[in-house]
């Protein structure tokens, strides 16, 4: 990858998200100026988007959950109040109206635009893996177009990690946003993924240190990119991590630490996307009623940060250390929070 290239894109995607935060207050957006935005029914300040950007950005390529730190952290912040708001008369204002099919509707709540804010953020972490790995990039399209055979195995292989959670996830999504949003399931993930990182170290040195590490991820076979998938899909599981399930699956099919890390990262481009696409397509209208739009790009630029400095951060520490270090955060993280909440 050419380092000053990279550098040289994220400065200037930088400048460009900051420029277009900057100005963008005093002009037209879709058609409608700042004076003649309405003005957001809760808070959401500069701070907590710092926060909720940070935390998105550099958890969501470590393998100790993003879902499951922002869940915390929306609760710390107390974003997390599924009260329905009101408008200036006292009435309910509603994300879905009650209908005969829907009696009670969808309020509109602060959970609610908290929960898609958190989602969409994630565009950051996705432009922070384009800026760092344009290249792979550009070789899957050069694949697609026929002019690199390595390029097409690697956009195979990603599209066959990416197809399984992408037909699970769809199938679930509002069960688990209804159901498993909470600390309590989020300790279960972390301690949950944390057993599993152990064992798979624990048979990664026993196999001598490193699993067929001279594999590319270009060069698994479909069906192995296939079990990857399936292995992602333990994910959904808040608290379980996508990243980590991602690497232990690279671990099993033969990449070696650093191998598995980045092909996690390609692999999380389209799962990420299509999350945002989604839940921006379901709520994000109300989440920009509830908070405005302008704290998105926070958000987002942050995120994208962050996420960018936790990717160069992961490689070389699973190349030097492997997973433990992340299974004993979680265990103590896991402990910390059955304390602060359930004793």
């Amino acid at each position: 990858m050419a380092k000053p290239f990279t550098k040289n894109a994220v400065r200037l995607f930088l400048y460009l998200l900051l420029w277009v935060a900057g100005t963008s207050i005093s002009s037209p957006l879709f058609g409608q100026t700042a004076q003649s935005e309405p003005a957001p029914l809760a808070e959401l300040s500069v701070t907590d988007a710092i926060i909720l950007g940070a935390v998105e950005g550099v958890t969501e390529f470590l393998p100790i959950s993003s879902t499951g730190h922002l869940i915390i952290t929306t609760h710390l912040l107390k974003l997390d109040a599924d009260k329905p708001l009101m408008d200036a008369q006292g009435q309910p204002l509603w994300h879905k109206k009650p209908t005969r099919k829907n009696p009670n509707g969808e309020p509109l709540t602060l959970k609610l635009a908290a929960d898609t804010y958190t989602v969409v953020i994630q565009v950051g972490a996705i432009l922070a893996v384009v800026l760092l790995y344009w290249s792979q990039l550009i070789s899957m399209l050069r694949g697609v177009m026929g002019r690199d055979s390595n390029g097409v195995r690697l956009f195979r292989n990603v599209l066959c990690a990416f197809i399984p959670v992408a037909v699970v996830g769809l199938l679930a999504s509002k069960f688990i946003e209804r159901h498993l949003f909470s600390i309590g399931t989020v300790i279960i993930g972390l301690v949950g993924g944390a057993i599993l990182m152990i064992w798979v170290e624990r048979w990664r040195w026993r196999r001598g240190g490193v699993a067929g590490g001279f594999k590319e991820p270009a060069d698994l076979y479909a069906f192995d990119a296939l079990k990857i998938g399936f292995i992602q899909c333990l994910a959904l599981w808040p608290g379980t991590s996508r990243s980590m399930v991602t690497i232990i699956g690279g671990y099993l099919t033969g990449l070696s630490p650093a191998k598995a890390a980045e092909f996690s990262f390609l692999v999380g481009l389209p799962v990420l996307a299509g999350a945002a696409v989604i839940k921006g397509w379901r709520s994000g209208a109300a989440m920009i009623d509830i908070f405005g739009w302008s704290n998105v790009l926070v958000g987002i630029v942050v995120a994208t940060i962050s996420a960018a400095i936790a990717v160069r951060f992961l490689v070389g520490f699973l190349t030097r250390h492997g997973l433990m270090a992340f299974a004993v955060y979680r265990l103590l993280l896991a402990g910390i929070l059955a304390l602060c909440f359930y004793l």
